[in-house]
């Protein structure tokens, strides 16, 4: 097989039966129509905004700075808007993606915002997976979509990954040897990034080859990256979206990690013929995000600037590092001989392997949970079940004085357990 240089055009061998059969709203496809001049509208089913009771927004940031919301925005925030997001908040979305990313095709691709990027994700899960399906998953993978993408019935392709993330010889090993070309894989899920549970990341190096398999094999990448503005130091690593020449990479980031995971505001990226689809289903289940929700995010982003974004994400990129920090120095001093770790290069997770101990499960579920300390085991984060002596810690809410005696309080457990 050669490897692809041509923008992909023709989508249709990845969209799953019931995504294809995903029509636009009748009634969504009304909103454009109404702002033109003259047009007197009684079509939609829009709410007459005289009854809402809400005239006024003001909140204050942490910095002291306060930010007040004009009256004619936040109407427009309160009534009905477009799918695809308040147009404001998704052309600053695109700026940005061009100004961090500078992707290939910078001016042919969409952006549609979602309550949260897990919302958009799962709808491209849908798009691109039917029942009985293989999908090609890095193993450990995040356990949010796992407990999504087992009830649709799709089979898992296990990748494995180690401390420089997914394995690209792994990744060619699964390819090249499956065989039926009829039902080999047309999509592969990474969290490239400080990845859930494991805290690594894929070096730009592996990147580059996973990219040019994923060419050779004509494979969908789904580049989930939640934490990639929680990179440890101040250069960020090149994103698959930004060596995208076909085309072929769908992009989910999220404000949760670094605005507010309750604001629920996230964003996927990529050819316009996907994201058109994901908005088409968003279309009938969801309209479209919380339109306050992306009013708090779009009037923060726009008080900031792309310069005091990057200041901000790098403050909080800094403060987990520093968390990272904390907890490593209680590991080695509490699990030294008793466990081992990857020190994590972005986000909030280290992925522990308990020395001695071949299976996690019960000594985190029980015994842990009756000493009073919580962490996840391993098992619940293979794509396939295995036993695992692993298990996730994350070090993002507690305090340096809470991690130590949580991780003292888990040594006690491994001796015990170890006896």
């Amino acid at each position: 097989m050669s490897t692809s240089t041509t923008k992909i055009t023709d989508y249709s061998r990845f969209i799953s039966p019931r995504s294809a059969r995903r029509a636009p709203s009748a009634i969504r496809s009304l909103a454009p129509l109404m702002s033109l001049p003259g047009m007197i509208s009684l079509g939609g089913g829009n709410p007459n905004p005289a009854m809402f009771p809400y005239v006024g927004l003001s909140f204050q940031l942490r910095s002291g700075e306060s930010i007040t919301v004009p009256e004619t925005e936040l109407a427009q925030a309160l009534q009905y808007s477009p799918t695809n997001g308040i147009p404001p908040l998704v052309k600053w979305l695109r700026d940005l993606q061009i100004s961090e990313h500078s992707p290939p095709f910078a001016g042919d691709f969409d952006v549609c915002v979602g309550n949260g990027s897990q919302d958009v994700l799962t709808k491209a899960f849908d798009m691109l997976l039917s029942e009985g399906d293989t999908l090609l998953c890095e193993s450990p993978a995040y356990v949010g979509s796992l407990a999504y993408l087992r009830p649709i019935g799709c089979k898992f392709s296990d990748v494995p990954s180690d401390a420089e993330g997914l394995i690209p010889d792994a990744l060619e090993n699964v390819l090249a040897n499956w065989n039926d070309c009829a039902t080999r894989p047309r999509v592969l899920y990474t969290v490239p990034i400080g990845g859930n549970p494991t805290g690594c990341s894929t070096t730009v190096e592996r990147k580059k080859r996973i990219y040019k398999i994923a060419q050779k094999y004509n494979i969908i990448i789904l580049e989930d990256d939640p934490y990639y503005y929680l990179q440890f130091g101040k250069k960020r690593a090149a994103s698959y979206f930004s060596m995208d020449l076909d085309q072929r990479v769908l992009r989910f980031d999220s404000f949760s990690k670094i605005l507010s995971a309750g604001v629920r505001v996230g964003w996927v990226t990529g050819p316009k013929l996907l994201v058109e689809r994901i908005a088409l289903h968003s279309q009938s289940s969801i309209l479209h995000a919380s339109g306050v929700s992306q009013l708090l995010v779009w009037k923060v982003l726009q008080h900031w600037g792309l310069d005091g974004f990057r200041a901000h994400t790098q403050d909080v990129s800094a403060f987990y590092e520093e968390k990272g920090i904390a907890f490593l120095r209680s590991a080695e001093h509490h699990l030294k001989g008793l466990a081992e770790w990857v020190q994590p290069n972005a986000g909030m997770f280290v992925w522990i392997k308990l020395l001695g101990i071949d299976d996690s499960a019960s000594l985190i579920k029980q015994k842990a949970v009756e000493k009073k300390v919580l962490l996840v085991p391993g098992f619940e984060f293979f794509p396939n079940p295995k036993t695992t002596p692993y298990v996730r810690a994350s070090f993002s809410t507690a305090t340096a004085e809470e991690i130590d005696i949580a991780l003292a309080r888990l040594a006690e457990i491994i001796r015990e357990e170890q006896k």
